[in-house]
């Protein structure tokens, strides 16, 4: 279709005029107003099919995130482990000698002091052999200095060609033979006074006592037995008297200030243990924490570690000694163990949520000024507990990482805090 310029159409209208009538003017005149409008609603119909025009594209809807700053820390780099408490020393009171239980001198739960008197055994016994044994040693004392001055003599008269040699040798004899006795009857007289003071039982160790194991007025012997036959006086023996029952001894003395925290860690940790504590000349820190509330025993060192490689396990255990003033570590407990190898200083930390995994390895979220995501590859040094330090990376204290929400993200999104400024969570004790 050919749409003449609307000059030549106005020469034609003109034209047209002089020659129609007027009444057919009019009607024409109507005629070209419609036309005029249907030719541009035509136009206009092709210009919008062939030249369609393109909607404005809609906003990115921003994806809701929570968010932490990378900070600095001086981190303490730690293995945990299952321990158990245990006496630093534990000592089973038994009775060395045998005889009658006439006291027991102590407070049951009580604390005891190394040296102080924890029972009396009769020594009457004891005291009657040793008064046997005194006086066998003078006896034979006095019998020695009678042949000795009898040797003498014999000497002057060997001399004087009085008597012969074989009796001056005889009377050497006997002298020596003498000796022999008295040296018989002194060591009779300290095993009597070693066994007259093992009647009186003493603590050897600063500690405290257990519930009581045998009462006064029972017969106790060596053998660390009750029975209710007399015992002899005899020193310590193993066969316990007739009519006896087992028992464990008098009473336990724990010491329990300072405490001893036994552990097990795996052969591949210990290697690692020796060499950061130069083979244990280096004491390491050393956390106990209760199983139940998480609250902290005490703090103590790790200096001592066993001989061998249990082959069982592959573990080796460890001894940790506290020194547990306010006796909150109680022998027999079982607590976790927290063991600090090494400590990172000024180390970049984050969550250890906002750590994610990548064909190409680990790395971030970062949350730039306009709000929008930029993924940045990290190497991650250690993590513990809730915070991971990062060793090699491409973000830097301050920086905002995401923590949740990272599922949907993709480089270039965009993101809406629903967790503002929030700062690297503290590091959680397991």
């Amino acid at each position: 279709m050919n749409i003449k310029p609307s000059g030549a159409f106005d020469a034609i209208s003109t034209g047209v005029q002089d020659i129609v009538p007027a009444s057919w003017q009019n009607t024409a005149s109507r005629h070209r107003g419609w036309f005029l409008a249907g030719a541009l609603l035509l136009l206009a119909a092709l210009v919008w099919y062939f030249f369609p025009s393109s909607p404005k594209p809609a906003p990115p809807k921003a994806v809701s995130v929570t968010v932490a700053k990378a900070t600095i820390h001086d981190v303490p780099v730690s293995i945990t482990a299952l321990g158990a408490a245990q006496a630093w020393t534990s000592v089973t009171i038994l009775a060395q000698v045998s005889g009658k239980l006439l006291t027991v001198n102590f407070a049951e739960g009580s604390d005891v002091k190394a040296g102080q008197v924890l029972a009396q055994i009769d020594p009457a016994p004891y005291r009657a052999v040793l008064l046997q044994a005194e006086g066998a040693l003078k006896r034979d004392q006095a019998l020695l200095a009678n042949a000795r001055i009898d040797l003498e003599r014999y000497r002057a008269l060997v001399a004087q060609n009085a008597v012969s040699q074989q009796i001056y040798a005889t009377q050497a004899a006997l002298v020596k033979q003498d000796e022999g006795t008295v040296l018989l009857d002194q060591g009779q007289v300290d095993a009597a006074n070693v066994n007259l003071g093992w009647t009186t039982i003493t603590s050897p160790v600063t500690g405290r006592v257990g519930v009581r194991l045998v009462d006064a007025g029972n017969l106790v012997s060596a053998s660390g037995s009750i029975g209710s036959t007399p015992a002899t006086a005899s020193a310590t023996s193993n066969a316990p008297a007739s009519g006896s029952n087992s028992n464990s001894g008098i009473v336990i003395v724990n010491q329990i200030e300072p405490i001893a925290v036994t552990f097990t860690v795996p052969q591949g940790q210990f290697q690692r243990l020796v060499e950061l504590s130069d083979s244990f000349r280096k004491p390491m820190a050393t956390k106990a924490i209760s199983q139940e509330t998480g609250a902290s025993l005490g703090n103590g060192e790790l200096s001592i570690a066993d001989n061998r490689v249990d082959p069982s396990t592959g573990t080796v255990q460890l001894k940790a000694r506290f020194p547990n003033t306010d006796r909150k570590l109680w022998p027999g407990q079982f607590v976790n163990v927290e063991l600090t190898l090494q400590v990172l200083s000024h180390a970049t930390t984050v969550p250890v949520a906002a750590v994610n995994q990548g064909p190409n390895g680990a790395f971030l979220y970062v949350v730039g000024q306009n709000k929008t995501v930029t993924a940045r590859p990290v190497v991650v040094g250690w993590t513990q507990g809730d915070t991971a330090v990062i060793k090699d990376g491409g973000v830097r204290v301050g920086e905002i990482v995401v923590t949740d929400g990272q599922m949907i993200l993709k480089p270039g999104s965009l993101v809406r805090i629903i967790q503002p400024g929030g700062a690297t969570a503290k590091r959680q004790t397991t």
